[in-house]
């Protein structure tokens, strides 16, 4: 009876032993899984703390100011050529008041609501075009990261691709400025003067890039504008082309064309010329004189058609790297970073059969 009480014992004692074993290893577990917890836990907030908050870097932008009759016909060619440049641009379209790019009037989503919502009625030779292009810098003013305004018209292409457009432009702190002295008779009024002196007339391309200084001087204008308005006024059209009275004495008509005017005397009436490298970045073909399609003559630049949209035009057209200035016996050699490079980074006039042509093509390069 004994033994058998002293093994019941010494079972109960060794039970109670493994018991307590049991517990201390668990609560040896528990302990250590909370030191190794808490110290990931410390470890992670001490690496978070030691890392910077990173900062999204924002570039500067160019503004694209695109003027239109109505819709953009090149809107496809403009679609390639903007996907690569994403956060490097921003899209501002005057067109006629009323007129909305939604899905149904463009196919491009660069373009969807990036009308003006109070645009002008726009007429050829008159004020209202530099009327629209104020306008339009005056929104894409609002944007602190635009930092260059080009202008662009609904029948130009890109040569290149975004970023080497992007290069360049933002390579120099000027504006690209066609500007050169005008003198011919008639296109200045001595009724512009004093507030305006012959000796700052101006003449050039209305497709300039500017700067921001520039641009924000173009909107804040309130001398040169209101004179343009009185006194620039394109001569009377050819009997075929009139849309107004044809005065007695035609002969004593001033043929004064805003948009070739505004921004070139604007700036040279701010002392700001030597801001400006003084040639377009746009191509125009004014010399006519060879064709025989009467079509192509007159008031207007030359307007390239399927059949004209060739790897030989574009090349013909960026192999130029100069351009003479007659009426100041100057030639403007073309350079970029301090390197000679082509002139133009731009051109119209395009029809959009003759941009698809391209858009087929490798010609352009735009990816």
């Amino acid at each position: 009876m004994q033994k058998r009480v002293k093994a019941q014992m010494k079972r109960k004692s060794q039970f109670k032993w493994k018991r307590k074993l049991f517990a201390s290893i668990l609560m040896c577990l528990c302990f250590g899984t909370l030191v190794l917890l808490m110290h990931t836990h410390y470890t992670r907030i001490m690496t978070l703390a030691s890392i910077r908050p990173q900062t999204t870097i924002q570039r500067p932008k160019i503004a694209f100011l695109f003027i239109a009759r109505n819709r953009l016909p090149l809107d496809m060619l403009w679609d390639v050529f903007f996907q690569g440049g994403e956060g490097k641009f921003s899209i501002y379209v005057h067109s006629r008041p009323g007129f909305l790019f939604n899905k149904v009037t463009t196919r491009s989503v660069f373009f969807l609501n990036r009308q003006v919502n109070d645009s002008t009625q726009v007429d050829w030779g008159e004020a209202t075009m530099i009327e629209a292009e104020r306008i339009l810098l005056k929104h894409a003013l609002e944007d602190p990261l635009n930092q260059r305004f080009a202008f662009v018209s609904d029948s130009c292409i890109p040569l290149y691709n975004f970023n080497y457009i992007y290069d360049y432009v933002m390579s120099t702190e000027t504006s690209f400025v066609d500007s050169f002295a005008d003198t011919k008779d008639g296109r200045y009024n001595p009724k512009m003067d004093p507030v305006i002196p012959v000796q700052n007339w101006r003449k050039g391309s209305q497709w300039v890039v500017l700067t921001r200084k520039h641009a924000e001087v173009v909107v804040k204008d309130d001398t040169v504008f209101p004179m343009f308005q009185l006194y620039c006024k394109r001569k009377s059209l050819p009997e075929f082309w009139r849309d107004r009275p044809v005065p007695a004495d035609n002969s004593k008509e001033h043929n004064c064309i805003p948009d070739e005017h505004y921004v070139q005397t604007l700036l040279a009436q701010e002392g700001l010329e030597g801001e400006i490298t003084r040639r377009s970045l746009t191509h125009s073909s004014w010399d006519l004189s060879s064709t025989r399609d009467r079509e192509r003559r007159g008031w207007h630049p030359m307007t390239y058609k399927y059949s004209d949209a060739t790897p030989m035009l574009i090349k013909s057209i960026k192999d130029v790297d100069n351009i003479y200035y007659e009426t100041e016996y100057r030639r403007e050699w073309c350079s970029s970073k301090g390197n000679p490079s082509p002139c133009f980074l731009f051109a119209r006039k395009f029809t959009r059969p003759a941009a698809l042509r391209l858009l087929n093509t490798t010609t352009l390069e735009l990816r």
